[in-house]
């Protein structure tokens, strides 16, 4: 770093007691030159050969090399020596007489006397000088320099290289994918941030004296090293920025081309597998679990498309942010992208969830169609057992139930019908897109199939209906039938009850003629309405016949209720005629037995013979006796008119009558018996 009085560097060649390699020192001599500019070169060399650990013939060897090495740079040779240990030998060879050989001046000079050619300050301290140098620094920094030099130099070919084909932009560059050539083989930013490093040492270096500290200024080398760092470092810059808006670009265009092949992946899968799955898909099953195993594919292939849909959305958001943050050359393209992506995507999620709705609408549809073929079921099962019903009530609750299931079958028709035309309109609407296939034959299928499963439960039910019209009937017969057999064993203990009222209150004869009148006259009405009664039971006993005929069944009662219905008719006419016979009895008596005791006893010829007397004696002795006797029926019972009390009673009135007639007797007899007197 020291310079001579010229103004020339300085060059020290410092010699060591093991042996010098000249190939060695060669390399280095000439790797040393080659730092000084070419105007340092000029002013030449100083060069200091510092002999004092060496030998003679070393730095004899070492001068004479540099006269191969820089001849004509070199101005000076100083060769340091040692005290007093050559003086013999230099006599054999002297310099100062080689100097038009060698080309420069050589001198021997001890080491303290070395400033007589060169200035204290610009020699180091071995040589009794004041220059501060630290060999092993100045050697890093050289190195540090040296490699950012290397590592530039190569990093500014491979990075002019990388731009300039990126800016001829061919399309086989284009086209070509990222490898490892694209790259530099050295960091960018770290070989800047070396060399901002390196230029910020050489720009800031001081180096310390003594103790006051004394500054001391660059060397030529390293100003010179400034200006080439801050070249490189320019060139770094701008070729890196270059670079960046190179790499940016093909990573923008990497991008652009990832997205554009897995856009192409998702609408070829869409397109080809996807919906060649969705095209052998078209059925919609002829049952439930038909319908349920074909939902089961259909989620399976939902499934694989839910794996691509997942895909489109996240290449939707890149193509969003690109969008969002993209240049206007790449707009169109982008929006062609996206365009594409989304119409493939929302034309092929269109298309699967048309197939779920059309499978779930045909699972509904068979779903009615099996509840509706089970409750026909029911209903067939139920028309085909015979009716055996205990009562009326439970054969109304029957039809009643069978009424409900009819209803309930109809409901269950109109709705399958509802259901099947649904379907039938989802699946005309098919042709709209049908996967780009022609499905007029798949349709027709699934059409003839709703239709045939609509016709068939039409026709059964149907035939449910004139099923239940006849069952109806039967039932109504039935119910009638039950009606009638309750009514006639009604009018059976109607009947009874005309009879027992016969025989319970129908007992008095009255008091006379006309009272008795009175009561046989409504004695005959009475048995006008039992007649009324036992002719009602016969038509109705007569109509269960029919209906037992028509409904080909043999009736529990009313084979029962006939012979109840004669036999009470019989008693209860046996009982009136014995009431009708009395009453007529009465009526004799009381009009004979009147007609004597309205007579005056004045006129006697009024009277006719005593056999009026007789006659009522006679009726009144008859009717006495009927009071007693009872009413025998054909079964051998017997039955008598109100109580022993109530006969009593009616007896003894007869027997009031007729002692007033006897006593009228004795007052028509007494005068007979005085006039022969007289």
């Amino acid at each position: 770093g020291g310079k001579d009085r010229r103004s020339g560097l300085i060059l020290t060649i410092p010699l060591c007691l093991e042996q010098t390699s000249m190939d060695e020192l060669s390399v280095t001599l000439d790797y040393l030159l080659s730092i000084p500019s070419e105007k340092c070169k000029a002013r030449g060399f100083t060069v200091i050969v510092d002999g004092r650990k060496s030998q003679w013939n070393v730095v004899k060897t070492v001068v004479l090399m540099l006269q191969n090495v820089v001849p004509a740079e070199v101005s000076l040779v100083c060769v340091v020596k040692p005290d007093e240990f050559w003086d013999k030998k230099v006599t054999h060879f002297c310099f100062w007489k080689e100097k038009d050989r060698l080309g420069f001046e050589v001198i021997l000079v001890s080491a303290n006397k070395l400033t007589r050619y060169i200035e204290p300050c610009q020699l180091t301290e071995d040589f009794g000088g004041t220059l501060t140098y630290d060999h092993m620094d100045w050697l890093n920094k050289r190195l540090v320099f040296e490699k950012f030099t290397k590592e530039s130099t190569s990093l500014l070919d491979e990075l002019a290289l990388i731009n300039n084909g990126s800016d001829k932009g061919t399309q086989q560059e284009k086209e070509r994918s990222v490898d490892l050539n694209f790259l530099p083989s050295v960091d960018p930013e770290t070989v800047l941030q070396t060399g901002h490093e390196l230029l910020s040492e050489l720009q800031q270096r001081r180096f310390n004296g003594s103790d006051g500290g004394v500054s001391w200024s660059p060397m030529d080398d390293e100003l010179l090293a400034q200006p080439q760092v801050m070249k490189l470092l320019d060139s770094l810059r701008e070729q890196y920025t270059r670079y960046q808006e190179v790499c940016r670009q093909r990573s923008k265009r990497t991008q652009l081309e990832e997205i554009q092949q897995k856009v192409m992946q998702v609408v070829n899968w869409l397109e080809g597998p996807g919906s060649e799955q969705l095209r052998t898909q078209w059925g919609i099953g002829d049952s439930i679990r038909a319908s349920q195993a074909l939902q089961q594919k259909h989620e399976e292939i939902e499934s694989q498309h839910s794996e691509w849909f997942a895909v489109y959305v996240e290449l939707n958001q890149q193509i969003a942010a690109l969008l969002n943050a993209g240049d206007e050359e790449d707009l169109v393209e982008l929006k062609a992208l996206q365009q594409q992506l989304s119409d493939v995507c929302y034309r092929q999620a269109s298309q699967l969830e048309f197939r779920q709705n059309l499978l779930q609408a045909a699972l509904e549809f068979h779903s009615v169609a099996q509840d509706l073929s089970q409750q026909l079921d029911g209903l067939l099962g139920m028309l085909c057992v015979d009716v055996a019903p205990a009562d009326g009530a439970s054969v109304q609750q029957t039809l009643k139930l069978l009424e409900e299931k009819l209803k309930s079958v109809d409901l269950g028709l109109q709705g399958l019908r509802e259901k099947g035309q649904s379907l039938l309109d989802q699946i005309s609407n098919q042709a709209s897109w049908a996967y780009g296939k022609d499905v007029t034959i798949e349709n027709k299928e699934n059409v003839d199939h709703i239709q045939g499963v609509m016709e068939d439960m039409q026709l059964r039910k149907q035939r449910c209906e004139d099923m239940v019209d006849v069952r109806r009937l039967k039932m109504l017969q039935m119910v009638q039938l039950f009606k009638c057999e309750e009514d006639a064993a009604q009018a059976v203990e109607w009947l009874s009850e005309l009879l027992d009222a016969l025989l319970k209150t129908h007992i008095r004869l009255g008091d006379d003629t006309q009272e008795t009148k009175v009561l046989l006259e409504k004695h005959r009405k009475f048995v006008d309405v039992a007649q009324s009664t036992y002719d009602y039971g016969r038509q109705l006993l007569q109509a269960t016949v029919v209906l037992c005929q028509s409904l080909r069944c043999t009736s529990r009662s009313s084979g029962d209720t006939l012979p109840r219905l004669n036999r009470v008719w019989k008693q209860f006419t046996l009982t009136s005629e014995e009431r009708v016979h009395r009453l007529e009895t009465a009526v004799a008596f009381h009009s004979i037995a009147e007609k004597i005791l309205q007579e005056c006893p004045e006129q006697p010829e009024a009277i006719n013979e005593m056999e009026q007397f007789d006659e009522i004696e006679a009726i009144g002795k008859s009717l006495l006796d009927r009071l007693t006797v009872p009413v025998v029926y054909p079964d051998g019972s017997e039955q008598y008119f109100g109580s022993p009390s109530d006969m009593a009673s009616a007896a003894e009135h007869i027997r009031e009558k007729m002692k007033l007639v006897s006593l009228k007797k004795q007052q028509l007899r007494q005068p007979e018996a005085t006039t022969p007197e007289s």
